[in-house]
């Protein structure tokens, strides 16, 4: 499926690459960890739309290319106590989460990234134990701003909660937020092309792990 039957607005190439320059990008893969998108998901249905869709694979290419690349990259994983101390409880998601067979409790397995996805020595892992974002309430922006970065790569899951929060906090903060289509997943399936198309387009750069990598590449 093409960019532009996702509904994707795809950006010239050359601002890409000067939006993408290695030295002042982050890629940031949002809850890319087993008990999400692993065999032995807490959530199936998103962990197969993922796979199904080449969203998992995408992330994957994109934190090799950044390895490549000298891109930092960040790992954001959420995960509770056993005891659930300092967890949210004020949204039914949150609720329902609770009562879930697999839970993504810290030091598990359940919130280790998950295949085909490698973690290298140089990127860093932000775990958070409350809320909804990857961004706000964790060490993500005060980390990119030490690091100089002044664009984030955002990928993972979920097209219907995470991501457009870490998108909308990463705008809100000052980042350039550039969303690869392809490698975000949501469900039902058909709902993360609308939500790009009609929501992520207005805040940030829409484009295809491709064109990231290519730009990548040009510019290693």
């Amino acid at each position: 499926m093409s960019a532009a039957t996702r509904g994707e607005a795809v950006p010239a190439f050359e601002q890409l690459a000067k939006d993408l320059e290695p030295a002042t990008t982050a890629l940031l893969t949002v809850e890319c960890q087993r008990g999400v998108v692993g065999p032995d998901s807490a959530l199936p249905e998103l962990a197969e739309a993922a796979r199904s869709s080449g969203a998992l694979d995408n992330v994957a290419r994109l934190v090799a290319g950044a390895h490549a690349a000298g891109v930092q990259v960040l790992h954001a994983v959420a995960e509770r106590r056993p005891d659930g101390r300092g967890a949210n409880h004020n949204a039914r998601l949150f609720r329902a989460a609770g009562r879930l067979p697999v839970q993504q409790h810290s030091g598990t397995t359940a919130v280790r990234i998950a295949p085909p996805i490698e973690v290298a020595d140089q990127d860093l892992v932000v775990r958070r134990l409350h809320g909804l974002s990857p961004i706000a309430g964790t060490d993500v922006d005060a980390l990119l701003r030490n690091l100089g970065c002044r664009t984030l790569v955002v990928t993972g899951v979920s097209a219907n909660v995470a991501i457009p929060n870490a998108v909308f906090d990463a705008v809100n903060l000052g980042y350039t937020a550039v969303v690869p289509g392809d490698a975000i997943a949501g469900v039902p399936a058909d709902y993360t092309p609308a939500m790009i198309r009609n929501t992520l387009a207005l805040v940030a750069t829409v484009t295809t792990t491709d064109s990231v990598l290519a730009c990548w590449e040009r510019q290693g």
